[in-house]
């Protein structure tokens, strides 16, 4: 028998490293399945990418991920890589027209090919939120449901649907786009080209910039808010600072939240009234919120959904993995 590996596997048992394409990089994290006796375990690789836009840099970093295993982050040999890509197919192995990708937008990446022949083990691509939408129905947030949704709401607003147990990811592999829908009509650009997108009301990217939007407003009219001291401190605003404010007491902040929260409820009745899944989960960054959300976010989607009162309601969480 070989050394034991701190997540409990022999040297000599061979894993599957998963990996995450995003706007900015590609996220270090290692998934360990070897065996059900063993379970899942989530091991985080050394060191943080940022600022990657650059596909042969997405390349390397997907590597490195390689590397990082068989060095002895996880003491194990890498038998495949999986990719979570936006806009990824499982069928072609491509990255097709990710509007949030510069590399990758308005054309076809052979990603899968490409990372395989530069770590030299196999690679599956596949979508990222139809790959967490998964994940989460099968041990996390939709654990035991057969009919799920799951979103995420980060750079876009991803989608994934479950339905009597089967991911819903359309003939082509570009179903589910859920952030695409139009809430506003003629409203925001969207980098897909559309105007209004429930992605440009209800990603961080969103929140991010109605933050921005606000501040410039209160500087031109004098008004004070404490977000103006949170980006002094942190250097810009981010997705927590006008719910920083807003926990603060900040009138300012609390207009952003709530407008933000009121555009995310209306997407999310929409999909509600359309799936009626047993259950929705919402991850990515801004659902790192949690229940203060949720507290502002549920009563807005109960008011409106259809047949609320009468039929069974989706029960609305946070995702867990």
């Amino acid at each position: 028998a070989g050394r034991r590996a701190a997540c409990g596997l022999a040297r000599e048992e061979r894993i599957a490293v998963g990996c995450g394409v995003v706007a900015k990089g590609i996220e270090g994290r290692v998934l360990v399945a070897a065996t059900l006796a063993h379970g899942v375990e989530h091991i985080a690789l050394d060191g943080e990418v940022g600022g990657v836009i650059d596909l042969d840099d997405e390349l390397r970093i997907g590597e490195s991920a390689r590397c990082g295993v068989e060095s002895g982050a996880v003491d194990a040999l890498a038998r495949g890589i999986g990719v979570g890509a936006p806009n990824g197919n499982y069928y072609t192995g491509c990255i097709e027209s990710a509007a949030n990708l510069t590399w990758a937008k308005n054309q076809v990446v052979h990603f899968a090919d490409m990372l395989s022949e530069r770590v030299g083990i196999p690679v599956a691509l596949t979508n990222d939120a139809n790959a967490a939408a998964y994940g989460e129905a099968v041990a996390g947030a939709g654990a035991g449901k057969k009919d799920f949704v799951m979103l995420t709401l980060g750079t876009g607003v991803g989608g994934g649907i479950i339905i009597d147990g089967k991911v819903l990811s359309g003939f082509n592999y570009a179903g589910a786009e859920l952030g695409h829908i139009v809430i506003e009509v003629g409203g925001v650009p969207c980098g897909c080209g559309r105007r209004g997108c429930w992605e440009a009301y209800s990603s961080a990217t969103a929140l991010i910039r109605m933050t921005n939007e606000k501040l410039e407003e209160c500087a031109a009219s004098g008004r004070k808010t404490v977000m103006t001291e949170l980006v002094e401190k942190s250097g810009k605003a981010s997705g927590r600072t006008a719910f920083d404010a807003m926990r603060a007491g900040d009138e300012a902040g609390s207009e952003v939240v709530n407008t933000y929260v009121y555009y995310l409820a209306q997407g999310l009745i929409n999909i509600i009234n359309i799936f009626q899944p047993e259950v929705l989960s919402i991850g990515g960054g801004v659902s790192g919120e949690g229940d203060y959300l949720l507290d502002m976010l549920v009563p807005l989607v109960r008011a409106e959904v259809y047949g609320q009162g009468i039929v069974k309601g989706t029960d609305i969480r946070i995702a867990s993995l």
